[in-house]
């Protein structure tokens, strides 16, 4: 099958990119390894002990990174539609978020423990068009902040990946409704045209 014109740019640009090359240097899985890193350097949203659940996994980039912080006393469960290789001290759940029975069994792994930290790097297939791919990333954040409301521990924290466009203010305010604190962060390994950002809640309020 031939390549359009528009993802031959997009493979060009995928593999000249200065953090795919450092990833795979380094042996991590995704150039969004350096998204969470930044994001721990400067919030420490990772801790020895925690329960972490992390939505939209897939191919394990983040719990890679989670997993030997909150070591053999804590726990990650990973979430996403798409396989992926499994390693030690995270718990893999193939399938998609948004269906009744896979967030049943979230639950059910979960067994009643309260989770430290819900991060997500949930979005949907990119379609191009704005107005139809905006909807479906509020639509994925929303039920990613449903899940969190629901299971957090009081003063939990919760990240997320959202972009902005209709319904951002919205969601933003009603995370400051249920946590102490909001902010926004857009590190340096999240493309500059991009409209993604990551905004962090903490300090759920149960």
């Amino acid at each position: 099958m031939k390549r359009t014109n528009s993802s031959q740019n997009w493979l060009r640009r995928h593999f000249n990119d200065h953090y795919v090359k450092e990833a795979q240097k380094a042996g991590y899985r995704s150039r969004a390894v350096f998204k969470l890193l930044e994001i721990q350097e400067k919030d420490r949203v990772l801790r020895p002990g925690q329960v972490v659940v992390d939505l939209g996994a897939a191919p394990g980039g983040w719990s890679q990174i989670a997993a030997p912080v909150v070591g053999s006393k804590g726990d990650v469960i990973a979430v996403d539609i798409l396989p992926m290789e499994p390693f030690s001290g995270v718990t893999m759940i193939e399938g998609d978020f948004t269906e009744q029975n896979v967030y049943d069994q979230l639950v059910a792994t979960l067994n009643g423990r309260p989770v430290d930290l819900v991060m997500s790097d949930i979005a949907p297939n990119i379609s191009g068009m704005r107005a139809v791919d905006q909807p479906k990333a509020m639509y994925l954040a929303e039920l990613a902040l449903e899940f969190a409301q629901g299971t957090l521990k009081p003063g939990g924290d919760f990240l997320t990946k959202i972009f902005q466009g209709e319904g951002f203010d919205p969601y933003l305010l009603a995370l400051r409704k249920s946590f102490g604190k909001v902010v926004i962060r857009k590190p340096k390994a999240s493309r500059p045209k991009s409209r993604e950002v990551y905004i962090l809640a903490r300090g759920f309020k149960a």
